[in-house]
C-alpha cells in the first residue's frame, strides 16, 4: 500500500474543518514533517490566519509516533480537542486506515477529587475534618458553587475544571480539588477506581495524541517524575510562553502565611517537642519578613538565612516525624497527613534551596499590598535545563506567530537554550527556523504609526501629551480602540481621564469584568474601546470593525526594578555579552509582536498601530523592535493617520449601515 502524500492529507484535513489551503501552512506541514523524520528540531513562525494548528497537527498524525502537543491557553487546548483534532481524525482516516486517539491531560488540580467532594477538607484549626458544604451558608455564593459542583459530580464524564459552564471561584473550586502532593494515590484512595484525574491519565496513556499545557510540560521536565506518557514527538504552540512558563514553574516562594499553614497542619501529628521546633522557626521567619524590603537579594543576609536554616531543620524534623507516627484518632488520617506534608515539604524544599545559594539561582523580596511580603527565588535561566530535558529524547516542533525577533530565531532560539541557528557540536541541538509568513497583506491592511513628536516616557512622569494624542486618535477611529498599557496604573489612569474626555465612547477597563466578558462587550459594539495590560496584550482576537486602533503607550521594557530581568541581564554583561539586548529588548519586542498582532485578525481587517513612545522612531534598538513587528506601512505623520483612521471609521459605518 503506498504511503498517502501530505499534500493530500492537508487538502483533506482543510476540507473537513471548511478552511482554506494556505502556501505558508503547506510549507509548515512539510517542515514539520522532514523535522520529524529527522529526529531534529524546527522553530516555525506562523502568523494570524495560516491555519497553524493543521499545518503541524496533519504531519503529526501522519507519521504514527504518539505526540505531546503543548499549548499556553485554555481557548486552543479546547479548540484542539474539542474541533481540530476530531475534525482532522475523520478526515485522515479514510486514507491513513486508521483512527488516531486522542486526550487532553492537566495538571491534577484541575479535576475534581471525590474524596475531597465526599470526606470534606482536612482543616486547618480544628480536628477532623471540615464539610465546606455544611459550613457554607446555602444562600452565600460559596454555598450556590459548592452545591453546584456537588450535583455537576454526578453527571460529569471529565471532572475537568474547564467541562463546568459556568465556572466557579477559586475558592469553591480548593475545596473539591487537589495538588498533586495532597493527592492519597488511587490505591490507598477509597475513590481511587472512580478518580477523574487517573481517568485523565489512563485515557493519555492510550492515545496517539497528549493535548497538554506548558505548565504540565514543565512539571514533567522539571521534576523528574514523569506525568505525560513517553512520546516521540513534542509540539509546542504558543511557544513564545514557554520560557516564562517553565520559570513560573520553576520558582519556589516562602511566604509567613504560608509557613504558619504548615505549622497549624502538622502540629496535631507529631509531638510536641517537634510541633514546637517549627513554631518557633516559623516565627523567627516572620518577624525578619516584617522588615523585608523588596528588591534582590544578591547576598542572603544574616538573620535570613539563619531564619532558613531553622526552617529547614524544622521543617525536615516534622517530616521524618510525620512519617514514623500514626494517631487514629484523627479522622480520616491519611488525609489529614498527606496535606500537612505537602506544607511542610514545600516549606523545607523552598528553604533548603536558598540556604544551599546556588549561582544560577535569583532570590529577591516582594511585598504585596494585600498579601504582605513573601520571599522568592528563581533560576537565573532555564535555557540549559530545557536543552536537556525537551530537545535530547525526541523531536520537537515549538510554533508561534512571534518566534523571530530582530529579523531572526536566534534570541528566541538562546533563551530555549540552542545555540545560534547552523552551530555544530557534539552536544548541540539540530535545529533549524523557519517563517511561512501570513495570508494578510500587512502593507494594505495596517499602519504602523510612531508618536515621534512626544515627550520621551519618564518612569512615573506626567504623560499629558500622551493623553492628548491617545484621545485625539480615538476621536478619529470613532472608538473602536485596543489600548495595551505597560502598567495597571496607567491603564487605569488613561481610562479614567479619557472617560471624562470623551463620554460619548463606552471605555471598559481590564480588572472591572471577567476578561471574557469585557472581550465579548468591545467586540459587539464598535464605538467601545477596551483598556487594559499584560494578558491583553496577547490574549485578544476581535476580527472585524470593533478594533480598528490598537495603542500602546510605551515599549514594554522589563521595570528596571524586576529582579530576575535584571539579574538575567546582568549575567549576559557578565558574559561579554548586550544585557540590555538580550533580555530587555528580546522580552519588549516579543510583546509588541504579540500586540501589533491583535489588529488584523482576517483579510478584510484595516487599521492602525500607534506606539505613542517616540523611542521606536529614534532610538538605536528601534529598528531591531520594528523588525520584530508585521510589515505595516510605517508613518511618523500624525495628521496623515488621523486621515487614515477617519476614512477606516466612515468605511465600517457605510458596510454596515
Amino acid at each position: 500500500m503506498t504511503k498517502p502524500s501530505l499534500p493530500d492529507l492537508l487538502h483533506a484535513a482543510v476540507s473537513a474543518v471548511g478552511g482554506t489551503e494556505r502556501p505558508g501552512q503547506v510549507a509548515m506541514a512539510e517542515a514539520v514533517a522532514e523535522a520529524i523524520d529527522d529526529n531534529s528540531h524546527l522553530l516555525v513562525q506562523a502568523g494570524t490566519g495560516t491555519g497553524k494548528s493543521l499545518g503541524y497537527l496533519v504531519p503529526a498524525l501522519a507519521q504514527g509516533e504518539r505526540v505531546v502537543v503543548a499549548t499556553a491557553t485554555l481557548a486552543l487546548q479546547r479548540q484542539l480537542v474539542e474541533r481540530d483534532l476530531p475534525r482532522t481524525v475523520d478526515a485522515l482516516h479514510p486514507q491513513l486506515r486508521r483512527r488516531p486517539q486522542f486526550a487532553m491531560l492537566k495538571g491534577r488540580s484541575n479535576y475534581l477529587c471525590l474524596h475531597r467532594l465526599h470526606e470534606g477538607v482536612p482543616q486547618d484549626e480544628e480536628e477532623g475534618l471540615f464539610d465546606p458544604f455544611e459550613a457554607a451558608a446555602p444562600t452565600s455564593k460559596l454555598g450556590q458553587d459548592l452545591m453546584r459542583l456537588r450535583d455537576w459530580s454526578d453527571e460529569t464524564e471529565t471532572g475537568d475544571r474547564d467541562d463546568l459552564t459556568p465556572g466557579v471561584s477559586d475558592r469553591a473550586w480548593a475545596q473539591v480539588s487537589v495538588s498533586s502532593r495532597e493527592c492519597l494515590g488511587a490505591s490507598k484512595c477509597a475513590y481511587g477506581a472512580e478518580c477523574f484525574a487517573e481517568a485523565a491519565r489512563e485515557r493519555a496513556k492510550l492515545a496517539d495524541v497528549v493535548v497538554t499545557n506548558h505548565a504540565l510540560l514543565a512539571i514533567d521536565a522539571i521534576e523528574g517524575a514523569p506525568v505525560l506518557p513517553e512520546h516521540e514527538v513534542l509540539i509546542v504552540d504558543e511557544a513564545h510562553e514557554l520560557v516564562s512558563r517553565v520559570t513560573g514553574v520553576a520558582t519556589g516562594e516562602l511566604t509567613p502565611g504560608q509557613v504558619n499553614r504548615a505549622v497549624r497542619r502538622s502540629a496535631k501529628l507529631v509531638d510536641e517537642k517537634v510541633a514546637d521546633q517549627l513554631q518557633t522557626a516559623a516565627e523567627g521567619f516572620e518577624r525578619v519578613m516584617e522588615l523585608a524590603l523588596p528588591g534582590r537579594l544578591e547576598e542572603i543576609p544574616e538573620d535570613l538565612a539563619y531564619a532558613l536554616m531553622a526552617l529547614r531543620d524544622a521543617a525536615r524534623a516534622v517530616i521524618t516525624a510525620l512519617g514514623s507516627t500514626r494517631d487514629r484518632s484523627v479522622q480520616d488520617e491519611d488525609a489529614v497527613r498527606k496535606q500537612a506534608m505537602a506544607s511542610v515539604e514545600t516549606v523545607h524544599g523552598v528553604a533548603e534551596r536558598i540556604t544551599q545559594g546556588s549561582e544560577y539561582d535569583v532570590v529577591w523580596y516582594e511585598r504585596h499590598d494585600r498579601f504582605g511580603a513573601s520571599l522568592r527565588v528563581a533560576p537565573l535561566t532555564v535555557s540549559g535545563l530545557l536543552r536537556e530535558k525537551l530537545f535530547t529524547e525526541r523531536s520537537v516542533v515549538l510554533a508561534s506567530a512571534t518566534l523571530k525577533l530582530g529579523g531572526d530565531f536566534n534570541g528566541v532560539g538562546a533563551s530555549l537554550g540552542l545555540a545560534p541557528e547552523g552551530t555544530t557540536g557534539d552536544d548541540l541541538p539540530v535545529w533549524k527556523g523557519i517563517d511561512v509568513g501570513s495570508p494578510f497583506d500587512y502593507p494594505r491592511q495596517g499602519i504602523l504609526y510612531v508618536a515621534k513628536h512626544l515627550s520621551r516616557p519618564a518612569r512615573d512622569g506626567d504623560r499629558g501629551d500622551m493623553l492628548d494624542e491617545l484621545t485625539e486618535l480615538m476621536q478619529a477611529a470613532g472608538g473602536r480602540t485596543l489600548g495595551l498599557f505597560s502598567s495597571m496604573r496607567a491603564a487605569q489612569q488613561a481610562a479614567e481621564e479619557l472617560r471624562t474626555r470623551v463620554p460619548e465612547l463606552p471605555i471598559l477597563l481590564q480588572g472591572e469584568d471577567i476578561l471574557g466578558e469585557l472581550i465579548k462587550n468591545f467586540a459587539a459594539d464598535p464605538k467601545t474601546c477596551l483598556f487594559g495590560t499584560l494578558s491583553l496584550w496577547q490574549g485578544v482576537d476581535v476580527p472585524g470593525p470593533s478594533c480598528q486602533l490598537v495603542v500602546m503607550d510605551k515599549i514594554p521594557f522589563p521595570r528596571p526594578d524586576d529582579p530576575l530581568m535584571s539579574a538575567r541581564q546582568k549575567a549576559v554583561e557578565e558574559a561579554g555579552g548586550n544585557g540590555f539586548m538580550a533580555v530587555a529588548a528580546t522580552h519588549a519586542a516579543l510583546l509588541m509582536a504579540q500586540g501589533a498582532g491583535r489588529l488584523v485578525r482576517a483579510t478584510g481587517d484595516r487599521g492602525v498601530v500607534a506606539v505613542l513612545d517616540p523611542r521606536l522612531a529614534t532610538a538605536r534598538y528601534g529598528s531591531y523592535l520594528k523588525a520584530s513587528l508585521p510589515d505595516f506601512w510605517y508613518t511618523t505623520d500624525r495628521n496623515q493617520v488621523r486621515k487614515s483612521l477617519a476614512a477606516i471609521d466612515a468605511a465600517s459605518k457605510a458596510a454596515n449601515a
